[in-house]
C-alpha cells in the first residue's frame, strides 16, 4: 500500500482554550496511531476570535482508516467541540 496525507480540523469550545496543549495532546494520539512521520499544524481564524486547528499528518494506508484518532481527540482532549478528517490524499513521491 501507499502513504497518505490527512488533514485533521480540530475547534475548540471556546476562543478561551488553549490551543498550544491542544495541539501538543492531538499530536501525542498522532502518533501513537501513525508513528513517528512528518506532521504540520496550522492555525485557521474562524470569527470572532476563534480559531481552529489544522493537524496535518503522514501515515501509511495499511493502518486504516484516520477517523479512529479523530474519535480519539474529540473523546479525550479537554477544550476540543469537534475533531473531523477534512482531508486524505495518496502522497506521490
Amino acid at each position: 500500500m501507499g502513504t497518505a496525507v490527512v488533514t485533521l480540523t480540530v475547534m475548540p469550545e471556546s476562543p478561551e482554550v488553549d490551543l498550544e496543549k491542544v495541539q501538543a495532546d492531538v499530536e501525542k494520539l498522532v502518533k501513537e496511531f501513525a508513528g513517528d512521520r512528518d506532521t504540520k499544524a496550522e492555525l485557521e481564524p474562524i470569527a470572532f476570535g476563534l480559531k481552529a486547528l489544522k493537524y496535518i499528518f503522514v501515515m501509511d494506508e495499511d493502518l486504516g482508516s484516520p477517523d479512529i484518532v479523530s474519535e480519539k481527540v474529540q473523546e479525550s482532549v479537554d477544550g476540543v467541540q469537534s475533531c473531523e478528517v477534512s482531508d486524505v490524499r495518496r502522497a506521490i513521491g
